[in-house]
């Protein structure tokens, strides 16, 4: 897509608003890669992701050995996958979490913002990627993956583009 970093920035803050779910991966002290499903809590997405968590969770312990991270969004209405990758750091800070507070996150945290060793996780990201199919239907993108099988072309992904944040 022609653009500016600035236009391609802009459509990062678009999926990752219209996909609250995300997939946050660490890394376990012997190495080993982990996903986990995480509510994201700032919807004005500025470069920053905050999740709400437990201070005593294997989430702490991981990003406090290997801060470096990965997020990613998937939005099947849309068609549309953001990955970002950035630096996770646990924020203990009872203004921000009263900022970014939900009341459906009393399904997890029961005491809500009393609830014993909530705290907050705060992703910077440095990068991104997406990917925005080219077709909003996903019967006419398979058509287009058939074709492209049949005609040995590659098909019509959509727009993909690595930003800078």
């Amino acid at each position: 897509m022609a653009g500016t970093e600035q236009d391609h920035r802009e459509k990062v803050k678009e999926l990752v608003k219209d996909a609250r779910i995300s997939m946050l991966t660490t890394m376990t002290a012997d190495g080993k890669h982990v996903s986990r499903p995480m509510a994201l809590q700032d919807v004005e997405f500025d470069g920053d992701l905050w999740y709400f968590t437990y201070s005593d969770s294997d989430l702490i312990a991981q990003i406090a050995v290997h801060p470096q991270v990965n997020v990613s969004f998937s939005d099947g209405k849309q068609h549309a996958w953001v990955s970002l990758s950035g630096v996770a750091e646990r924020v203990d800070d009872r203004q921000k979490a009263e900022e970014l507070w939900n009341p459906i996150l009393k399904a997890w945290f029961p005491d809500g913002l009393e609830t014993p060793n909530l705290t907050l996780v705060k992703v910077h990201a440095d990068t991104a990627e997406y990917w925005e199919s080219a077709h909003s239907s996903r019967v006419v993108t398979m058509l287009g993956y058939a074709k492209a099988a049949v005609t040995g072309r590659t098909p019509d992904a959509g727009e993909n583009e690595t930003v800078r944040l």
